[in-house]
C-alpha cells in the first residue's frame, strides 16, 4: 500500500476522532474557536470542528459545598470560631458568566462569607450568638445572592454548622450552668425539706389535738366513776372522805399491778409495804376530816371591825372587804 495513502488514511481516522467529544450528564462544556467562545455544550454526544475548535473548559452544574471557618469576636469581646457551610450551584442559563467573569468562585465566597460574619457578630453577645445563628446564616445567603447572581451562581442555602468559643470561655460557662443548676436543685431540696418539716408539724399538732382529747375524754369517764363510786359508798354507810381515800388507795393498788405486769419496769414506789398502804388511809381521811372543819369554822367566824391605824392579825378576816379608809 502507499504510504502516503496510509497517512492520509491515519490523518482521516484522526480527525474524525478528534471531531466528537462527550458531556457527563450535570457538565457543561465550553467551546472556543481560535481562543473566542463559540458555544456551550450540554450532556451527550457533541461534534466540533477538529484543530479550529477546542473545548476550554467544563463548568460542573451539580450543587457544590464550601466550608469556610471564621475566627471573630463577639460584643461582650469573646473570640470564636464559626464554620459557615455554603451550598451553591452554577446556574444554567449562566454558564457562560461562571467560566469567563470569575476565576476563583471558592476564594470569591469566602471573602463575602467573612465579610458578612464579621459585621454581624460583633453585634451580638456570645449568649445571642448561639440563639440567634439563623439570623447570620439568612444575612451571609442574602449578601451572597446579591453578589454571586452576577457571575452566574445560586446559593441554594448557608448553614452556620460550628460555634466553638475559646476552651476557657466554654469550661466558664459549663461552671456557670453547673451553678445554676445546683442552685435550683438546692431551692427544690429547700422546698422539699419545708413541706416534709410542715407535714410533720401539723401530724404532730393533729396527734396532740387527738390525745389531748383522749386524755380529756378518760378523765371525764374517771371522774363520773369516782361520783358514781362514791354513790355507792355512800349507800353502805361510808361517808364522801372515806370514800374518796378508800378509791385513791385502790388506785394506788391498781398502778403496782400495772407496774407488776410488766417484766421490762423500772420504776419503784416508796414506801411500797402493807403498812404503807394503811398509813396513806388513814392520812387521807384525816385531812379531809381536819380541812372540812377548817373550812366550816372560818364560814362561822363573826365579822370584826377593823381599826383605822390598828392593822393586827388579830383585827384580820378574810370575809371582811371593807375598806379601813372608809371608817369614821
Amino acid at each position: 500500500m502507499n504510504p502516503i495513502i496510509m497517512i492520509l488514511l491515519a490523518l482521516g481516522l484522526f480527525i474524525l476522532f478528534a471531531s466528537f467529544f462527550t458531556v457527563k450528564q450535570q457538565t457543561a462544556v465550553v467551546v472556543e474557536r481560535f481562543g473566542k467562545f463559540t458555544s456551550i455544550r450540554n450532556s451527550g454526544l457533541q461534534l466540533k470542528i477538529p484543530i479550529i475548535d477546542r473545548v476550554a473548559g467544563r463548568v460542573n452544574l451539580r450543587i457544590q459545598q464550601l466550608d469556610v471557618i471564621i475566627e471573630t469576636k463577639t460584643k461582650d469581646n469573646v473570640f470564636i470560631k464559626m464554620k459557615v457551610s455554603v451550598q451553591f450551584n452554577v446556574i444554567q442559563d449562566k454558564v457562560y458568566e461562571a467560566f469567563y467573569k470569575l476565576e476563583y468562585p471558592h476564594d470569591q465566597i469566602t471573602a463575602y462569607v467573612f465579610d458578612v460574619v464579621r459585621a454581624e457578630v460583633p453585634k451580638l453577645i456570645l449568649d445571642d450568638v448561639f440563639e440567634r445563628k439563623d439570623d447570620i446564616a439568612i444575612a451571609v445567603k442574602r449578601e451572597l445572592n446579591e453578589a454571586m447572581s452576577t457571575y452566574g451562581y445560586d446559593i441554594i442555602n448557608t448553614l452556620v454548622t460550628d460555634i466553638d468559643p475559646d476552651l476557657q470561655v466554654k469550661n466558664a460557662m459549663n461552671r456557670i450552668n453547673a451553678a445554676d443548676r445546683e442552685k435550683t436543685a438546692a431551692e427544690f431540696e429547700s422546698e422539699a425539706q419545708r413541706i416534709r418539716i410542715v407535714a410533720k408539724a401539723k401530724a404532730e399538732a393533729e396527734s396532740k389535738k387527738l390525745q389531748g382529747q383522749g386524755i380529756a375524754d378518760q378523765r371525764r369517764e374517771i371522774a363520773r366513776g369516782l361520783v358514781e363510786s362514791v354513790e355507792v359508798l355512800n349507800s353502805v354507810g361510808i361517808n364522801s372522805q372515806e370514800a374518796s381515800a378508800l378509791i385513791v388507795v385502790t388506785q394506788h393498788y391498781d398502778t403496782l399491778q400495772a407496774i407488776g405486769a410488766d417484766t421490762n419496769s423500772n420504776l419503784i414506789l416508796l414506801p411500797n409495804s402493807p403498812q404503807a398502804g394503811s398509813d396513806m388511809l388513814n392520812n387521807m381521811v384525816a385531812s379531809f376530816s381536819a380541812s372540812n372543819q377548817i373550812g366550816e369554822t372560818m364560814k362561822n367566824q363573826p365579822k370584826r371591825i377593823k381599826k383605822k391605824n390598828d392593822h393586827t392579825s388579830t383585827d384580820y378576816n378574810p370575809s371582811d372587804t371593807t375598806d379601813p379608809s372608809d371608817e369614821v
